[in-house]
């Protein structure tokens, strides 16, 4: 049995107020408020990033388990409780040995902070391809979704106006995968018809993505328009602060999920990189092809919680809500992202600049300063 006391405990539906946790075979056994007014610590729900392509030299399309091992406790540093290797568009048998091998890693480990895996592409359009190889770039298969989907795959992206992208669905939803419109195309109609098809995710809102007119509202509109749950990168690079402000008036915490899209250059200097085969150069923390399109981003998951605080203003609970609690309802997690009892004890303790100093994992310190 494990103590805290005397910390800010941020909950995303209780709000904030100060209290003791009492921790006891891995889950959250009592939350008890005191009568204090002060704190050193604040407590939260640990992170979840569902979007994240590598980090510290390590890329989902080369892992074995020693590369994920490394990229999982460098994660901790970083507050992240939760996490999906994200692929690439890349072939078939590419996406089958990533999946079989991070679903191995899984069913080996007695904990881990690895949930499951996103396939980010291939079925998206290449007109919107940004970082992606066009070369493997192609249409939804139902034949082939049956063979690269195992109980592993969580999330995939996909273009809605692409062929077959309607046959798809209801193999995904049988699966019990989440789809997620992204590096897409698509006018206002196709996202309204996918919406009404029960697909109200976007990936790394807005960027990708068919841009706003006032006669034509595409996918950025919808996005804004209807009640879509919106991936944001919030680097300062992909989004600028402002812009990042106003999807926080105009949806509202509930409605974002922070990601970092991180390649495996987070977390080291800058250089050349690789990405699904194609070279990234990073300079001054900003990762672009030889073109200058943007491959993804060195955003560490500690950096994205702050700059969102700094860039909106928001409420600790509403910090709550876009680093974890939405992720975790998004992807159906269970028992997670509450400081509740009851709740699996995934929790990050930070300073009062939102520094991580301590992160559990099912009630055990796996990082502290």
């Amino acid at each position: 049995m494990k103590k805290i006391n005397d910390v800010l405990i941020v909950d995303p539906v209780k709000g904030t107020f100060v209290g003791d946790v009492v921790i006891s075979n891995g889950k959250i056994e009592k939350v008890s408020p005191t009568n204090s007014g002060t704190y050193e610590h604040t407590l939260m729900p640990g992170f979840i990033d569902p979007h994240t392509h590598g980090c510290v030299g390590n890329d989902t399309m080369s892992l074995t388990e020693e590369k994920l091992t490394e990229w999982e406790h460098f994660l901790y540093s970083q507050g992240v409780t939760t996490f999906l290797p994200t692929t690439v568009s890349a072939k078939k048998e590419d996406m089958l040995r990533v999946s079989d091998m991070v679903g191995k890693y899984i069913h080996r480990k007695t904990q881990t902070s690895v949930y499951g895996v996103h396939y980010e592409g291939p079925y998206i359009n290449v007109k919107k391809k940004g970082a992606q190889n066009p070369n493997v770039i192609r249409n939804a298969s139902s034949e082939e979704l049956k063979q690269v989907l195992s109980p592993v795959v969580k999330l995939v992206t996909m273009a809605p106006e692409i062929d077959g992208f309607y046959d798809a669905l209801p193999i995904l939803k049988k699966q019990g995968v989440v789809v997620s419109l992204g590096h897409m195309d698509a006018n206002f109609k196709d996202m309204k018809r996918a919406f009404l098809h029960g697909v109200n995710r976007i990936t790394h809102f807005p960027n990708a993505i068919k841009g706003l007119h006032h006669r034509e509202l595409g996918g950025v509109g919808a996005g804004f328009y209807l009640d879509f749950h919106l991936e944001m990168i919030v680097d300062g690079v992909h989004l600028v602060p402002e812009f990042v402000n106003m999807v926080y008036k105009i949806k509202g915490a509930d409605r974002i999920i922070l990601v970092t899209d991180s390649i495996d250059a987070a977390g080291l200097k800058d250089g050349e990189y690789n990405l699904g085969g194609l070279k990234v150069k990073v300079e001054n923390g900003k990762a672009t092809l030889s073109d200058g399109t943007l491959a993804g981003s060195t955003l560490l998951f500690n950096r994205a919680v702050k700059n969102f605080k700094k860039f909106t203003n928001c409420s600790l609970q509403e910090l709550a809500k876009v680093s974890s609690y939405n992720a975790a309802r998004d992807l159906n997690i269970k028992n997670v992202a509450r400081i509740e009892e009851g709740y699996k004890a995934n929790i990050v303790i930070l300073d009062k600049e939102l520094n991580v100093i301590t992160t559990y994992l099912n009630g055990e310190i796996v990082y502290e300063v």
